[in-house]
C-alpha cells in the first residue's frame, strides 16, 4: 500500500485533535456550547474540559509524530487508538444504558466513532507494515541497523 495515504490521514487526524484540544483548553465554555450534543451529556465543568482537552492535544502529537518518526508509529498510534476506541466505547455505553438517545450515536459518529475507527485501522497499518520489512522502506532505519 502506498504511505501517503495512511500518513495524510495521520497527519489530518492529529491536526483536527490538536485544534480540538486547543479550543477546549482556551475556551471551554464555547466548546460546551459549540459543539451538538454536548449540552445533554451533563453540565459545564470547565476543569474536566480542559483535562479531555490535554488529552485531545496529546493524540493529536501522537499522531502527528508517528506520521514523522516510523520508528514510533506503531506505539503512538496504537496509544492514540486505545484512546479513542475506549471513547467510543464509553458513548455506546451511554446509549446502552439509557444516558443518552440512539440518535446520539449518528450525532457523535463524525467526530467520536469515525476518528477511532480511522485510528485503529491507522494503528493496524502500522503494525503490519513495520512486521512486513519496513526497513527496506526507511533508509535512515536500514543504517542504524547496519552499525
Amino acid at each position: 500500500m502506498n504511505r501517503r495515504l495512511p500518513i495524510a490521514l495521520a497527519l489530518a487526524l492529529g491536526l483536527g485533535a490538536i485544534a480540538n484540544g486547543l479550543f477546549m483548553l482556551i475556551s471551554p465554555p464555547n466548546w460546551y456550547f459549540a459543539v451538538p450534543g454536548v449540552t445533554t451529556t451533563g453540565p459545564f465543568n470547565q476543569h474536566f474540559l480542559r483535562d479531555i482537552g490535554l488529552i485531545f492535544l496529546l493524540i493529536g502529537i501522537a499522531m502527528l509524530t508517528g506520521a514523522a518518526r516510523p520508528a514510533a508509529r506503531v506505539t503512538l498510534w496504537s496509544l492514540a487508538a486505545l484512546w479513542l476506541g475506549g471513547h467510543a466505547l464509553f458513548h455506546f455505553w451511554e446509549v446502552a444504558v439509557g444516558i443518552c438517545g440512539t440518535g446520539a450515536l449518528v450525532q457523535d459518529f463524525p467526530a467520536v466513532t469515525l476518528p477511532a475507527i480511522l485510528t485503529a485501522a491507522l494503528a493496524l497499518w502500522a503494525w503490519r507494515d513495520a512486521a512486513g520489512g519496513s526497513h527496506r522502506s526507511h533508509p535512515v532505519e536500514d543504517s542504524r541497523a547496519a552499525q
